[in-house]
């Protein structure tokens, strides 16, 4: 009880921490941004706690089956970190920051190539947006991708190498996938092949839809304002992180569907070798 409350504590802190981090570091564009950053803080830091400190699951899933959780949320905290010292450069050079925007302007000059998801990003501010946003919009698209990358390549590493789930012991549906209905009918192996190739596919998709899709809302709304640092950093760090969070729960249901039908042919084997005893 005391282990799980002080994990589910430790989590929290280190959610609210990472909402606070560009309001830490960067200008406010409003009077009450400061109390706006403070009450999402606190709002993460309950919702996480309560998650984590529950004996039962809500909304949250692979609860119990670490890394999947870790990776995202050291994914996202590196995308937040990053972003946050190349903004902060424009304002505040250090020596950190001039070392993280030198490292994001040769990641852009890499990713950022025609038909790239970065140069659909670039492409949806406005004609009469200054060079040094589209500049910073590029680089901060840039990074994120990597970065959501590399967090979708360390799972994949996790799951073909040190064997994600089984490693941690047992794997409980009903634990870490509160969302999935079992009894929902069909072949609960069928259901999740299905959601887990559909999550792959969205998410490889999204990096390039979003950007269409904010460019042709824009014709019939107000567009999203990225004057604002941290209005850039959230929204690309949302850009890149979604896709990635997506194919990652893919796999993460394409291979608990094949422990099942594993688990299925080992006991219709052991039932045919009785059988024939």
């Amino acid at each position: 009880m005391i282990a799980r409350t002080s994990g589910a504590a430790i989590r929290g802190i280190l959610v609210a921490l990472m909402v606070l981090t560009p309001a830490l570091y960067l200008p406010h564009s409003t009077a009450n941004a400061t109390e706006i950053v403070v009450f999402l803080a606190i709002l993460a830091f309950i919702l996480t706690f309560a998650e984590y400190n529950s004996a039962f699951p809500s909304f949250i899933e692979f609860r119990d089956a670490p890394p999947i959780n870790r990776l995202r949320f050291v994914g996202l905290m590196s995308m937040v970190t990053f972003l946050t010292l190349i903004c902060k450069h424009s304002y505040a050079p250090t020596t950190a920051t001039t070392l993280f925007h030198g490292m994001g302007v040769l990641v852009a000059n890499v990713v950022d190539f025609p038909y790239s998801p970065v140069r659909l990003v670039v492409l949806i501010l406005p004609p009469q947006a200054s060079p040094a946003l589209i500049e910073m919009v590029r680089i901060t698209a840039s990074v994120a991708y990597v970065a959501a990358l590399v967090t979708v390549a360390s799972f994949a590493y996790a799951l073909r190498v040190r064997g994600w789930p089984t490693g941690n012991g047992a794997f409980n549906v009903w634990i870490n996938l509160p969302l999935f209905d079992p009894t929902a009918g069909g072949d609960v192996v069928t259901r999740m092949q299905r959601d887990g190739r559909i999550n792959i596919i969205v998410g490889v998709l999204l990096p390039f839809v979003i950007p269409a899709l904010v460019k042709l809302a824009a014709d019939y709304a107000s567009p999203i304002t990225l004057s604002n640092p941290q209005t850039v950093i959230w929204t690309a760090s949302a850009w890149a992180f979604l896709p990635a969070s997506t194919i990652m729960r893919g796999m993460a249901m394409l291979r608990i569907a094949g422990l099942i039908a594993e688990k299925r042919r080992a006991y219709s084997t052991a039932e045919a070798a009785q059988q024939a005893a």
